[in-house]
């Protein structure tokens, strides 16, 4: 993706099942659990790199000392940080009269976390894991997730006016941490006053309440009414953890089980790699489905939400995961290969197109391009050879055989043109700019091979994995390639136009950067129909306090348990594009990408949502590019990121609270 987006967070969970020092006689070393965590963060820095955050629960520890531990930081070398501080206090307790089992951080139950801001609150109060502290053990919480929820106004109003809570953030990781925290508490006040009148006191009533806590019914009670996209892993000092997924499947779930440890991450690769394990090793935790581990390492696989038409995120496989997953890759690469139709017809003389990718994530779609083109170009060369054999047979003359033999030399030789036209610079440090001249150097933070085409001859086509806001297309990309001269270009997107805003996780709630819902603003205006703007503003504001239940979603009819579900409150968002074609769309865009003065064509051409769907069978999630969206929070983001824009805040997010 030319353009950097903010996206959703990574998590790991790990659950040693052994004691302790089976690793130390097996591995060598107490800190196989640590070491295990370190590299499955690492492997998925790509998904957070604005702060990480690290816990880990000792089960066995003795009375008055400590059994959760906890460290944090913030920036790009967040992981690197936190686990620099993390042996260091190991290193330090070591000198002490301690024995090896009782270093801290040297534990059973471990958590990961890394971090992308998507809500715009920042800062080390934000950085999972969160913690919730309490005398009873098992009454501490430690929780971690990627997510974002749509509907916190409902459960802040809904404990603080329904239950008497007095949350301390309206911020919806510390109301989820209080709502499971607040159902522990009276989970555990029952089992207290049922094992106390039994007759159990002491460690022994401790050791019963432990042992029968319901941490699935907690979350199945809680989660019913969270409405959003979210992978949580949680743990209590007692050493119950768990990891759960939505019910719609939004964000995902891996995990790897054998007789020593659970494992379970965001990305299947990172726990592949870590694990050295593989492919079929690793399972997917179905949309609604939980693990839970209990303190003496039993573990549990259970459905705790009826899914609800689970509609997993396409962007996943696009753009945000790692590419070293085999599914995403080859995924990636038909994305690239169900472009073919659509390039063909922009450029139709392969001798004279130059294919080439915007670095570095789109390369994988480049590939796949490559190999549909060539299969496009060989049909063509079978043809050709086969009416040339054809009339070789018919005629037998030495000059006409020599003419045959020139021609089939010369199809032969056709290839399809690539090379590296783009080339991602170093980041460039544009805040000493100002003005115009920020603009200027932003330019330049892509370079291009100098003398690859030719000039004036040459159309240049590359190919991005999307594109949202078109700022870097115009200002860097399109400029630097038109130094070569090209007699067109072409940008290709792997993914459809981006009309809609995301609340599941990935910082694009605001319609004002879409550059599709620009492009479609200014055909309205173009066309004298702009009062189809204030049309879609009215609908929008009547239904901007609306309860939640009342706007549509694609699980509406599940959840109410009907063949039809009632009406509801649509995504009158979707108006704005209606008069308009995609191709129509698709050439708006292309102008507003263009920079003034250049010389040369621009074409922009977009992947159909049938084809991204052809390509990702299983992440089905398009709301991004159909606005059609799997919970009603995210019909609600819609129309909410719609009246700030028309509002003049177009930059302000959709679910801002």
């Amino acid at each position: 993706m030319s353009e950097q987006i903010k996206h959703e967070c990574g998590v790991v969970l790990i659950r040693l099942l052994k004691p302790l020092e089976f690793y130390q006689e097996k591995y060598g070393t107490l800190m196989y659990g640590l070491n295990k965590l370190y590299l499955m963060m690492e492997k998925q820095h790509n998904r957070g790199q604005e702060g990480a955050g690290l816990a880990c629960v000792k089960i066995n520890a003795k009375a008055g000392s400590e059994y959760i531990f906890r460290q944090r930081a913030l920036g790009n070398t967040a992981i690197s940080e936190c686990f620099a501080t993390v042996n260091n206090e190991i290193q330090i307790a070591r000198k002490g009269p301690v024995y090896d089992v009782e270093l801290p951080y040297i534990g059973e139950v471990y958590i990961g976390h890394l971090r992308y801001s998507t809500t715009g609150r920042n800062g080390m109060s934000y950085v999972h894991p969160f913690l919730r502290r309490n005398n009873w053990r098992n009454r501490n919480l430690c929780l971690a997730g990627n997510f974002n929820i749509t509907n916190e106004k409902e459960l802040f109003h809904s404990m603080v006016q329904g239950q008497g809570q007095h949350p301390r953030s309206d911020a919806d990781t510390f109301l989820i941490l209080e709502q499971l925290g607040a159902l522990l508490d009276e989970n555990h006040s029952d089992l207290y006053r049922r094992f106390k009148k039994e007759g159990y006191k002491g460690e022994e009533l401790n050791a019963k309440i432990e042992d029968n806590i319901d941490v699935e019914g907690i979350i199945s009670e809680a989660s019913n009414c969270w409405d959003g996209g979210f992978c949580i892993v949680g743990a209590t000092g007692s050493g119950e953890s768990f990891v759960f997924r939505d019910r719609w499947g939004i964000r995902p779930c891996y995990y790897y089980i054998d007789d020593e440890i659970v494992v379970a991450a965001s990305e299947r690769a990172a726990i592949m790699t870590a694990m050295d394990v593989k492919y079929d090793t690793v399972k997917q935790l179905n949309p609604g489905e939980a693990i839970t581990i209990h303190k003496d390492g039993k573990y549990n696989i259970s459905c705790l939400v009826k899914p609800a038409n689970p509609r997993p995120c396409s962007f996943e496989r696009i753009y945000f995961s790692r590419g070293s997953d085999a599914e995403i890759y080859q995924e990636r690469k038909m994305l690239g290969k169900m472009l073919i139709p659509r390039i063909l017809k922009a450029c139709p003389n392969l001798d004279n197109t130059v294919f080439s990718f915007i670095p570095n994530t789109a390369e994988v779609a480049f590939f796949g391009m490559l190999e549909g083109l060539n299969e496009h170009l060989n049909k063509e060369k079978e043809k050709e050879l086969s009416e040339i054999l054809i009339n070789r047979a018919k005629n037998t003359s030495t000059s006409t055989q020599k003419s045959v033999e020139s021609k089939i030399k010369s199809i032969i030789s056709r290839r399809i043109r690539n090379e590296k036209l783009a080339i991602k610079d170093i980041k460039m440090r544009t805040f000493i700019a100002e003005g115009s001249s920020r603009n200027d150097m932003a330019a330049h933070v892509y370079d291009i091979t100098y003398n690859s085409i030719q000039p004036k001859k040459d159309t240049i086509a590359v190919i991005d994995d999307s594109i949202v806001r078109g700022t870097t297309l115009k200002q860097s990309i399109i400029k630097i390639l038109s130094r070569l001269e090209p007699k067109e270009i072409v940008i290709i997107s792997s993914s459809p136009q981006i009309r809609y805003p995301d609340c599941y996780g990935i910082d694009m709630s605001r319609m004002g950067e879409f550059i599709a819902f620009n492009a479609a603003v200014a055909l309205l205006k173009e066309r004298g129909m702009e009062k189809t703007l204030s049309n879609v503003y009215d609908k929008c504001k009547q239904a901007e306090n609306q309860p939640l239940e009342e706007f549509a979603s694609t699980s509406s009819a599940i959840l109410s348990g009907s063949k039809k579900s009632t009406p509801k409150i649509e995504n009158f968002v979707k108006e704005i594009y209606a008069p308009f074609s995609e191709d129509e769309i698709s050439d708006k865009i292309a102008q507003l990408v263009t920079p003034e003065g250049l010389s040369c064509k621009v074409r922009v051409i977009f992947q159909s949502i049938e084809d991204l769907h052809k390509a990702c069978p299983n992440n089905n999630g398009d709301w991004y590019f159909s606005g059609d969206y799997p919970t009603p929070g995210g019909c609600r983001t819609a129309i909410q990121a719609y009246i700030n824009y028309y509002e003049g805040n177009p930059y302000k997010r959709g679910y801002s609270r």
